[in-house]
């Protein structure tokens, strides 16, 4: 077997790679913007390697992926399933595997209280590939914190060519991939294949929250084309009124204009979500089906004080189709969220934890957005 370094030119969709002592950790945010950063729920979502992934060429039969893992447990809650790592080959997915074992994290979601164990290593070995000289990709776990170690394979590896266009985007927990089978099952992973785009994903579950820093690390990234979700998070974190909500809009995407004056901008509003349509923040966990063992959500806000300021889904929606319209702006588009998943969409497939779009809604999604982003700003 031949050991390959591992190097910045086999990893697509990472900001960062951060050298740790043990290998390279992938981070979807820079440093900068991680120094800036008090909210330990958003050091574990950007450390999450959603939609990065190996890519290089190469005829080998035989592939092997070392990585350091860190599985995430809730005290309480039921087990997590480890962490996929998937293998696409000229695009097709066509294997898969998981690692066992890794470091431990054990957060208290009654406190946020969390503790940390160190593990070893392990490997993901895909054999029996085609001969021919072949893009091979392994998307690395979209909901495990994975340190890359080592690659070995029967053949030597190349960087695979870059793609013509990539695509940029920043959403919540949906876009990052909650409740999707796999990392290439994301919805924006799906669109980005079948799109044939060079995908980096800044999807941050509960954390697409308007911050500054994610605005700057999205106007310092090179790309072709933009997206931005924004709204569920605003809602269910109650992170701030009507009056707050709308500057706070025009001054994220000003700041991606600063590095993209012409790119296509296309932000979307939140999907379908029946808990906040008309009901605020903040959200919470069912207690009631958390004590039997299943992970549920709710809205605990009052609708009555949406009148004086408090976000809800249809806020949200009417004040962002407003800021996109007032800016004037031809590059800077607006689609409504519940064109990708609507209600019909629910009536097929149910949110199964009330918030989080299942496997098969995934791929409806990836599809809409597909024949709705890539079929019109971004043709």
């Amino acid at each position: 077997m031949i050991s390959t370094p591992m190097t910045a030119g086999l990893v697509r969709g990472a900001l960062e790679l951060e050298s740790t002592g043990r290998g390279l950790a992938p981070h979807r945010l820079p440093a900068r913007a991680r120094a800036q950063n008090t909210d330990p729920r958003l050091a574990m979502a950007e450390a999450q390697p959603a939609g990065v992934r190996l890519r290089f060429r190469t005829r080998a039969r035989v592939v092997e992926l070392e990585t350091l893992p860190t599985k995430l447990v809730y005290a309480g809650a039921p087990p997590r399933p480890d962490g996929v790592y998937d293998l696409l080959v000229d695009g097709k997915l066509t294997a898969q595997a998981s690692i066992t074992g890794g470091d431990t994290v054990t957060v208290d979601m009654a406190t946020g209280a969390s503790s940390h164990r160190e593990g070893t290593t392990g490997v993901v070995r895909f054999a029996d590939l085609p001969g021919h000289l072949k893009d091979v990709e392994i998307w690395l776990p979209h909901n495990e914190m994975t340190t890359l170690v080592g690659l070995r394979t029967d053949e030597p590896v190349e960087p695979a060519p870059a793609r013509e266009r990539v695509w940029l985007h920043h959403g919540s927990s949906i876009s990052h991939g909650s409740n999707a089978a796999s990392p290439s099952g994301t919805w924006p992973a799906l669109a980005a294949v079948s799109a044939g785009v060079d995908l980096i994903n800044l999807g941050f579950s509960g954390n697409a929250l308007l911050d500054p820093f994610t605005a700057r690390a999205l106007r310092d990234t090179p790309a072709d084309l933009i997206s931005v979700k924004i709204g569920i998070n605003v809602v269910n974190a109650d992170l701030m009124r009507l009056r707050a909500f709308g500057p706070a809009v025009h001054g994220f995407l000003d700041t991606i204009r600063e590095g993209h004056p012409s790119a296509p901008l296309l932000v979307v509003s939140p999907i379908l979500c029946p808990i906040h349509e008309r009901t605020p923040g903040p959200g919470d966990f069912d207690h009631e089906a958390l004590a039997s063992g299943e992970v549920r959500f709710r809205a605990t806000g009052d609708p009555a004080e949406v009148a004086a300021g408090k976000l809800t889904l249809e806020v949200i929606r009417d004040e962002l189709a407003r800021v996109v319209s007032q800016r004037q702006d031809p590059n800077l588009h607006y689609l409504d969220g519940r064109e990708l998943y609507g209600a019909a969409d629910f009536a097929e497939f149910p949110l199964p934890d009330a918030l989080h779009p299942d496997a098969a809604a995934h791929r409806r999604i990836g599809d809409r957005f597909v024949e709705h982003a890539f079929g019109g700003p971004f043709a």
